[in-house]
């Protein structure tokens, strides 16, 4: 453990497994109080008890981002408890590729709700304490699909255009004036359960033949971005880290 963040309160979606897991550790080893909300209430309590017998602080507050009510309550629960909040850390994201042909709409619908409203009911949840407190940081995991869509994944590259936008946005609007800074960190390929969520299976497929023979990113690598973004000096905006495995081209 460390103190680096002993005075912050942090909060992280999706932290049931992969970028967020790896994350709330992370985060909770710097000393910061860490909140963790995904829908699989047992596996966040799992994680809180890990980081408590760590020497850390955690608070696991099962939630589904999509329902803007109960992601309203998070916030609200964490300020309850710890009286402010410092970090959000906007992970949370499903990727159900397909192709457009096979016009998988209600997945469409699902990654738009979990994606792109999801995170913007976060933003609209700390907003409002942050903005009391004077300061703040955000950082929203977008992928390097915001950058560049690819076959079977356009839906879902959009809500990460959508991401990138929103911080971009969320930076020119609130750290100026308002000295709540924002990041939005793109990772490529992360061994992660995100491909769970791929039913398509020729996409799904054709994904794993792609990556058979090269090394993604790990959970834990993400975890480091986001660590030295927060880490950094009040005057030091870290916007935006690109960071891709070694073996992805593009």
């Amino acid at each position: 453990m460390s103190d680096e963040l002993a005075t912050k309160v942090a909060i992280v979606t999706g932290a049931s497994s992969g970028i967020g897991e790896a994350t709330g550790r992370a985060l909770a080893r710097a000393g910061a109080k860490v909140v963790l909300t995904a829908r699989r209430g047992e596996r966040l309590d799992a994680l809180a008890a890990d980081i408590h017998t760590a020497g850390g602080e955690a608070l696991a507050l099962p939630a589904d981002i999509a329902n803007r009510d109960a992601v309203r309550t998070v916030v609200d629960t964490t300020v309850d408890t710890y009286g402010r909040v410092d970090i959000l850390v906007n992970n949370a994201g499903i990727m159900p590729l397909s192709p457009m042909s096979k016009c998988q709409v209600d997945e469409w619908d699902r990654m738009i709700d979990v994606n792109i409203k999801g995170l913007l009911y976060g933003v609209a949840a700390v907003l409002p304490a942050m903005l009391a407190q004077g300061t703040g940081h955000i950082v929203n995991v977008s992928s390097v699909a915001g950058r560049r869509p690819f076959p079977g994944g356009t839906v879902y590259a959009a809500t990460k255009f959508a991401v990138r936008c929103i911080s971009a946005g969320l930076r020119l609007e609130l750290s100026p004036t308002d000295k709540i800074r924002v990041t939005d960190i793109a990772p490529g390929v992360v061994e992660t359960e995100l491909q769970d969520s791929i039913a398509d299976t020729e996409v799904r497929e054709r994904f794993q033949t792609n990556w058979a023979d090269k090394t993604p990113l790990t959970p834990d690598d993400v975890a480091r971005a986001v660590l030295y973004v927060v880490t950094q000096a009040d005057r030091v905006n870290v916007n935006e880290i690109l960071v891709r495995p070694t073996d992805q081209p593009t």
